[in-house]
């Protein structure tokens, strides 16, 4: 071990916590609580113990329940950069939050709760290396901003009638939020965990259900569970509600939980699971690691799906009756994911937030074996298909993924032909620091699961499905074999996985050595971009292939070179043919020698690539015997490939190849060759039964650009309408559409496609041509469900959304002065808007699934006011954005609102959207609303709109800055809203600050020496002369301020030791060295004389507490606006002493600007 790491590594481990929560109150939104953690040390001096606890009340820290242990509470992660006027750029702010993050990560020997351990105990010889040392903390939570979510429904009648219920939540390290704890995967432990509630309510929790006990006075229950299985704070969790329990009748060790009236569609969504036990059970050759497994439903969840050790807490959205159709797909990805998860991830856990990937990427590839086998290789490549399509995309975007950025990969192969720079392990691309998960992007981490589990595909290619699955079995086993040991944290080591330790059992496993895989694909972000032409040569009877990857040489973002080999699939007249070359060059080049003579008349049936014979028309070919080249066909690589080839060859790629990525890729090239034969193609796609349906749904959207783009030269009816008259229309009078029959799931979803890309369709006016209409409003009238076993609500839905599509902008807006009336729309608008209208107050009345057809109405809506048939009006959006909707339509609501401010918002419409990201009750909706923002900004980068001020910029600094302390997923959120709208500089809004003042310790007055016409008006105090004089002379000095680093400490901090602050003793050895801060404090002497009337007061709170303060750090900032409980002597800002701690807390404590780094 390093000298590095000895100085980070806890001198302690942890072997057993018990966790017990008494005052859980529902009216108060508070909980009363104890933990004790029983530690054993690894040395006989030690001097401190360093807890997570965030927005926690502590009120005593005991050791073996007889010496109380003085403490402290620092957490600069609740006012990143404090006091500091002028810099509102992302860069200082990243720094100072990642320095924040990692002051508290306990991989780093941190946390916001110092434990400084007395002489007392010592004395009685409590401390002593491998002495079992007990640490008991007392605390509570009063209205918990993060971390803990009661839903507590208006109404009347009891809590329990009402279905009031609580959960924990957030990211895999937000355990501190609601009970003191080492807040790390690589912490493992046994727990037993206890729960008092009230008698008519169930708490569900992590282990096996030991007793229930009933208090004396009966009106409350205790909830006693043990955790044997050792595992980390982050996969403990907890729920309490009115649960109604459903014991799952194939498996007696599952149960099933979901609030009051849900139980028969609880158990339509839950009746296949035993199946995807079976799955995993066998494949991996192993049982499922725990002896029970719980899974809960709850309103209001932070996300779909949350892991926890033997529970998972689902969102209810995602129940569903055994008549809904769309949500059934996703709904059992999901379970199916969660259970993968109980195996890798709750059972098996990776020690640093860097090997986050293993626990991520294995789960999604397990997930993926199963759709595999349930919903077929289709629905698998189509999977796995659009996951590189959604990395490709975010990584050209914003730069390449490192899957772990702990190590610099140590091979770094360069390439013949090119520039030797290596851009993608050189600087961090990404507007956040990457090296801590409570500073990452919540889209990064989402995109980087998805890279994690191809990066386990590609494992898997590498080594054989069969010995990837022994690799899984072996990391099981060893597991397995360790839990059974007690109380040794040395013997759990075996079920904390990372990076190195995971690559060395590969290597152990299989005999292959994956090192320079790692390297290359975890420890190396971005992916390979391929460019491919190709010419027949006749005379030889060759293809000469030309492989390009100029992107990566140009240093595009997010592309990397990539050295290795490549596979070609070359389907020619006799056959499909796979060739493997080995790429080196920036341009490579390849000559392939044709096994087939061109023919163009002789007739002879064509082998597919699974033996299939076809006949195929080839009167389209040239001289060439080549119907088709692909690259990479297997996904082995993270890439993304663009073939240049005629359009005749995606033509016969669409209609012959069998796989289904190709067919995808193929409807997508053929939207740029508008032409007859392509038109043929698609067509014969949409029509043939034996394609995949999400390959016919989108090439009926690939047709209807095509159509579009042959307007002019279109012959015969609409695109489309034959194909769905025939299909389904009755046989009598084909306008007239049959009755629903949803029983074959194929036709179900072209029958959903095709009304929404035939609405897309443009005469050679560009207007929608008046058949599809008519058309469309028949569906309407003739549409019924009676006699169908599935419920229409989605096609009603894709109906609605059809209308919207159709509605083309208004000609002119002339007449009537360009107000809107009833009487100016057209009759065409007036029936859509009719339809629209009657669906959606029909809502009201027979709501359907997931109030699909209400968000589908609002979007609607929100087209006919951009095209200009409907004045522009935010009122209904807002109502429906409320809190009380649904979410799926509060989601709707919102991004038609998001849309609106974007093209004819005021600032107040974008305020309404900023209060609802601050105050809103649900986590979820606040985070869907910064990313609808993101992805729809309110204006573009520089370009001085009306509602690009100074205002927007200072609330939302307040926001990352402060108040978003207590979700760091929000935060992040926040961050790449500001990036996304001022880029990582300062904002060009803010008034420029005065130039001498860059990187000068001020107070919260700002600089008194200089003005600046325009500016910003500073106050300056009397006596202004000579203060003036001494400033210039600070501001000459200042490069020597500057360069003191050997601490990392902020120029700015030295401001705070002049007004002789405490530092924590945890801090203190390294935090007040060089000359610099002795000058400073003679310096500031005179001006702080001045300063002393108005300042007196603040002054005298600052000296009279401790103040938290890392390098880096002075003070751990304010807690914005927490309840009138947490002032008081709790809690003063930033800081907590208690017992025997040498200073007592002072309520009054400074306003947030006074502090600073």
């Amino acid at each position: 071990m390093t000298k590095k790491e000895k100085e980070v590594s806890r001198h302690y481990r942890l072997v057993h916590q018990i966790v017990s929560l008494t005052g859980i109150n529902f009216q108060t939104k508070s909980i009363i609580g104890y933990v004790e953690l029983t530690l054993i040390p690894s040395r006989d001096n030690l001097r401190h113990i360093r807890l997570n606890a965030k927005q926690l009340r502590i009120y005593r820290v005991c050791l073996n329940e007889s010496v109380e242990a003085p403490f402290q509470y620092f957490d600069p992660t609740l006012e990143v950069t404090q006091g500091d006027i002028d810099k509102r750029d992302l860069d200082t702010f990243s720094e100072n939050h990642l320095t924040g993050c990692n002051l508290v990560d306990p991989d780093l020997n941190g946390g916001e709760l110092n434990i400084r351990i007395p002489s007392e105990a010592f004395q009685q010889g409590l401390i002593a290396e491998g002495k079992t040392l007990r640490v008991s903390v007392e605390f509570s939570i009063e209205d918990p901003q993060g971390g803990v979510h009661f839903v507590v429904p208006e109404g009347e009648g009891t809590l329990a009638e009402r279905s009031a219920h609580l959960f924990t939540y957030g990211h895999e390290n937000s355990a501190r939020l609601w009970f003191p704890c080492i807040d790390t995967t690589s912490e493992p432990c046994t727990w037993k965990l206890e729960f008092t509630v009230d008698e008519c309510m169930v708490a569900v929790s992590c282990g096996e259900l030991v007793e229930t006990v009933l208090t004396p006075d009966l009106k409350r229950k205790t909830f006693h569970y043990h955790v044997n299985t050792p595992t980390s704070a982050p996969n403990i969790a907890l729920a309490v509600g009115p649960f109604q329990i459903y014991v799952d009748p194939n498996m007696h060790e599952v149960t099933h939980f979901c609030l009051p009236h849900l139980l028969p569609v609880l158990k339509s969504t839950v009746r296949q699971l035993y199946e995807v036990f079976e799955y995993y059970e066998t494949i991996l050759a192993t049982q499922f690691p725990f002896t029970c497994y719980k899974q809960v439903f709850v309103d209001q969840l932070f996300q779909d799906v949350c892991h926890y050790s033997t529970l998972t807490i689902f969102n209810t959205d995602i129940l569903h009756p055994s008549a809904v159709i769309d949500q059934t797909y996703e709904t059992r990805k999901i379970m199916a994911l969660a259970l993968a998860a109980q195996f890798f991830g709750c059972f098996i856990s990776t020690e640093k937030w860097s090997d986050r990937w293993i626990k991520k990427g294995i789960p999604m590839y397990l997930m993926g074996l199963w759709v595999k086998k349930t919903f077929g290789n289709n629905e698998y490549r189509d999977l796995i298909h659009q996951h590189m399509y959604k990395i490709v995309n975010y990584e050209e975007k914003y730069g390449g993924i490192i899957l772990d950025s702990s190590q610099k990969p140590s091979a770094i192969i360069s390439m013949r032909g090119e520039a030797n720079r290596n851009p993608e392990i050189e600087h961090n691309p990404f507007c956040f620091p990457v090296d801590n998960l409570q500073t990452c992007s919540p889209e990064y981490l989402d995109v980087m699961e998805r890279k994690a589990h191809l990066v386990v595909r590609m494992l898997e290619h590498r080594l054989g499905q069969e010995q990837l699955l022994q690799v899984l079995n072996k990391l099981l086993s060893l597991a397995n074999n360790a839990r059974s040991i007690k109380a040794d944290p040395k013997a759990w080591s075996n079920m904390i996985w990372n990076t190195n330790t995971f690559t060395k059992s590969i290597f152990t496993v299989t005999g292959k050595d994956m090192l320079v895989f790692m390297d290359q694909w975890v420890r190396m972000g971005g992916h390979a971009k391929f460019h491919m032409t190709f010419v027949f040569n006749r005379k030889r009877n060759t293809v000469e292939l030309v492989i390009n990857q100029d992107a990566a040489n140009q240093n595009q973002r997010g592309v990397r070179k990539y050295v290795g080999p490549v596979k070609v699939a070359l389907q020619e007249l006799d056959g499909q043919f796979p060739h493997t070359f080995q790429v080196e060059h920036v341009h490579s080049k390849h000559d392939i020698t044709c096994h087939s003579k061109s023919r163009r008349n002789k007739k002879k049936k064509i082998p597919l690539v699974n033996n299939e014979e076809v006949d195929m028309d080839l009167s389209a070919m040239d001289d060439s015997p080549v119907l088709w080249i692909r690259l990479d066909p297997d996904f082995t690589l993270i890439r993304s490939v663009d073939i240049e080839q005629p359009d005749f060859q995606w033509q016969y790629q669409l209609r012959h190849e069998r796989d289904v990525t190709a067919q995808t890729e193929a409807v997508y090239a053929l939207e740029r060759f508008p032409t007859a034969a392509t038109r043929a193609a698609l067509t014969h796609t949409i029509e043939n039964e034996q394609a995949y349906y999400k390959v016919r749904c989108k090439a009926t959207h690939c047709l209807t650009k095509v159509a579009n783009s042959m307007a002019a030269s279109w012959d015969g009816p609409p695109a489309m309408l034959v194909i769905f008259k025939r299909m389904f229309g009755s046989f009598a009078a084909n306008n007239i559409i049959k009755q629903n029959d949803f029983s074959n799931l194929q036709n179900y979803f072209l029958q959903c496609n095709i009304p929404v890309a035939m609405a897309g369709l443009r005469n050679a006016h560009g207007i929608c041509p008046p058949d599809v209409l008519n058309f469309l409003l028949d569906l309407f009238k003739y549409n019924d469900n009676s006699k169908n076993t599935f419920s229409d609500n989605y096609y009603r839905a894709n109906l609605v959304t059809a209308l919207g599509e159709t509605v083309t902008p208004v000609v002119s807006m002339l007449q009537n002065d360009g107000v809107i009336t009833s009487e100016s729309l057209t009759e065409d608008t007036k029936k859509v808007l009719e339809e629209i209208t009657r669906y959606l107050n029909l809502e009201k009345l027979l709501p359907c699934y997931r109030y699909t057809v209400t968000t589908a109405c609002l979007k609607a809506i929100r087209k006919l006011q951009k095209t200009g048939h409907l004045p522009p009006n935010p009122g209904l959006f807002k109502d429906y954005a409320r809190a009380g909707q649904f979410e799926d339509t509060r989601v709707a609501a919102l991004e038609c609102l998001v849309d609106y401010v974007k093209l004819e918002g005021k600032y107040d419409d974008l305020c309404f959207l900023l209060d609802l990201i601050e105050k809103d009750p649900v986590p979820f909706i606040r985070h869907k609303a910064v990313r609808l923002l993101i992805k729809t900004p309110p204006f573009e980068k520089g370009r001085h709109h009306r509602n690009d001020s100074y205002k927007l910029v200072e609330r939302l600094w307040g926001l990352i800055n402060s108040q978003f302390w207590y979700d760091s997923r929000l935060r992040c959120d926040i961050v790449d809203l500001y990036y996304t709208l001022y880029g990582k500089r300062r904002p060009p809004s803010l008034p420029m600050p005065e130039l001498a003042a860059l990187g000068r310790p001020q107070g919260s007055m700002g600089p008194p020496w200089k003005r600046e016409k325009g500016g910003q008006q500073f106050v300056i105090p009397r006596g202004e002369k000579r203060e003036r004089e001494e400033a210039m002379v600070n501001v000459k000095e200042e490069p020597r301020e500057v360069r003191v680093k050997q601490e990392q400490l902020d120029e700015r901090a030295n401001q705070f030791l002049a007004q002789g602050m405490d530092v924590p003793d945890f801090f203190a050895e390294d935090s007040n060295t060089g000359e610099g801060f002795e000058d400073h404090r003679r310096k500031k002497h005179k001006k702080e004389k001045k300063k002393k009337k108005k300042h007196k007061h603040k002054k005298d709170e600052r000296t009279e507490r401790d103040l938290g303060r890392g390098p880096g750090y002075s003070g751990g900032g304010g807690f914005p606006d927490l309840p009138d409980g947490f002032s008081g002597d709790s809690m003063s800002r930033g800081v907590i002493s208690s017992g025997g701690s040498s200073s007592g807390s002072n309520p009054n404590s400074p306003g947030g600007g006074d502090m600073m780094f």
